[in-house]
């Protein structure tokens, strides 16, 4: 499946965060690039890529192996709002209904 995220921090602080968050799931760091990095373990293999878009955008996007909804693409989302809570750190998740 294929994930994307628009973000407000620059490239590099998207790929540190991506450093730090995809380890922690106990998947290996197989491939990294300026603007790429490949994970892999036993929840599969995701790949993030970055890059600047419309000037003071950073477009994410993570593309896994996985089919459907997996524990994977579970945590791409929730690597998502660590991306979100550290441009916003107020902003409180309310239901929409």
């Amino acid at each position: 499946m294929r994930h994307f995220y628009r973000s407000h921090r620059p490239p590099a602080e998207v790929l540190a965060a991506a450093d730090n968050f995809f380890p922690g799931l106990g998947l290996a760091q197989i491939e990294s690039e300026p603007r790429a990095r490949k994970f892999s373990g036993a929840l599969g293999v995701a790949r993030v890529r970055v890059r600047a878009e419309g000037g003071h955008y950073t477009f994410v996007e993570v593309e896994t192996d996985q089919m459907g909804e997996s524990r994977m693409d579970r945590n791409v989302k929730k690597f998502f709002v660590t991306i979100h809570r550290t441009e916003d750190p107020g902003h409180a998740l309310e239901a929409n209904y």
